[in-house]
């Protein structure tokens, strides 16, 4: 994995005390379990793991500047957020990573669409976030990303054909 570490670094650096340890624990989790070939950076703010430009040069949204991204880390303003889009584009994913979440976390998952967001850093499943960082490789995002472009754009010509008639 590809990674610019004086970006990273930095990024830990500059967060609050009591953010550090866990952030930098959630980082360690999701590289040594992210299939190879996804890169670390930080874009919107976030430490993120993108599909690198040489990888998939169409770009996020067909912007070719911009990565796919994949996974992203941010310490809000009350929480850590933990964002996998993976999770909000796989129903399925979903619903296991729901099922195992309540097995390993006494408290209630609070999340909504990617983000999940952990308000007391005592109760991150790190192995669970680790099992979950092992289930797409960067071949299967890359696929699941272009027929989600395909269905968006059927949906949108259905809808367009609808308002003719």
């Amino acid at each position: 994995m590809n990674s610019d570490v004086k970006l990273t670094e930095t990024f830990i650096e500059g967060l609050p005390e009591d953010r550090k340890e866990p952030m930098e624990k959630l980082r360690k989790v999701i590289r040594a379990n992210l299939p190879e070939g996804f890169e670390e950076t930080i874009a919107y703010g976030m430490l993120t793991y993108v599909v690198p430009l040489s990888r998939y040069p169409a770009g996020y949204l067909g912007n070719p500047a911009q990565p796919l991204p994949f996974i992203s880390l941010a310490s809000q303003k009350n929480h850590i957020a933990f964002y996998h889009l993976g999770v909000y584009s796989d129903e399925e994913m979903l619903k296991w990573f729901e099922e195992e979440y309540r097995k390993r976390v006494t408290t209630k998952l609070d999340m909504g669409k990617s983000c999940v967001r952990f308000r007391n850093p005592d109760n991150i499943p790190y192995d669970l976030i680790g099992e979950l960082c092992k289930k797409i490789t960067v071949e299967d995002w890359i696929a699941f990303f272009e027929a989600s472009k395909k269905d968006k754009e059927k949906n949108r010509q259905a809808k367009a054909e609808a308002g003719k008639k």
